[in-house]
């Protein structure tokens, strides 16, 4: 029992000074974060006081305007904080290898499948909405890295749905912060079993990068984490 107390109390000044190293990492693309968490604890305390008076339950109410001011305040730091971190990632080689690599479960995550000498790259991800193609670098020269990409393939899963982006601010790009959202709007098709079969006959093709390095992905100073690290164990590496 005092071990794990003692387990316990070693792990909290870790996540304060994690919660610390994020601040300080947003601070830097979001001077103003702090005045905005400081305003809505505040507003949403006092919404939530003002009608524990007007309903003479004022210290009822106020208990529990301090906690959910808490909770609100701890979402909205979450939401600029990534938006920060992803502000800071933009145009690295590797960040939209980190973002896929923290999508939910039930998304295969294999880098790197294709790459040409200027380090333009290709990754994929397999799942029921099929297999998405993400490119990273040059506009011009990716769009001939993801057409070689997609004849590879064919030759194995020719009756699977194959959709292919390429991560950038410039016109039909589709910005990193967008990334996982337009990744998951593609439709249901596949069954969960169908999406492990497409998997091993992807594995057994074969992947251009098996045995090559790659840039993991820039996580932002201070170790900010994006969304959804309940992935599934990465298949195809």
């Amino acid at each position: 029992m005092a071990r794990k107390e003692k387990e316990q109390d070693s792990e909290n000044p870790g996540r304060l000074k994690q919660i610390g190293l994020t601040y300080k990492m947003a601070k830097r693309v979001d001077r103003w974060i702090g005045l905005w968490l400081i305003l809505v604890f505040l507003v949403t305390f006092g919404i939530i006081l003002g009608i524990g008076i007007l309903w003479g339950h004022p210290v009822y109410l106020g208990i529990l305007g301090f906690l959910v001011a808490l909770l609100t305040t701890a979402i909205v730091f979450g939401r600029r904080a990534e938006r920060a971190a992803f502000s800071q990632m933009e145009g690295q080689p590797g960040a939209a290898a980190a973002v896929l690599e923290n999508m939910k479960r039930g998304v295969v995550f294999t880098p790197a499948v294709a790459v040409n000498r200027q380090q333009d790259v290709v990754h994929r991800a397999v799942s029921r909405r099929g297999v998405v193609l993400v490119a990273e670098g040059n506009p011009n020269r990716v769009k001939g890295l993801i057409a070689a990409e997609k004849r590879r393939m064919n030759r194995v899963i020719s009756d699977v749905p194959v959709h292919d982006l390429v991560v950038g601010t410039g016109e039909g790009q589709v910005e990193l912060k967008h990334l996982r959202k337009r990744v998951i709007k593609y439709p249901k098709v596949l069954a969960g079993p169908r999406v492990t079969e497409i998997n091993d006959r992807l594995r057994a093709m074969g992947d251009l990068m098996n045995n090559m390095p790659i840039p993991k992905g820039p996580l932002p100073k201070g170790g900010m984490r994006l969304k959804g690290n309940n992935q599934a164990p990465r298949r195809g590496r």
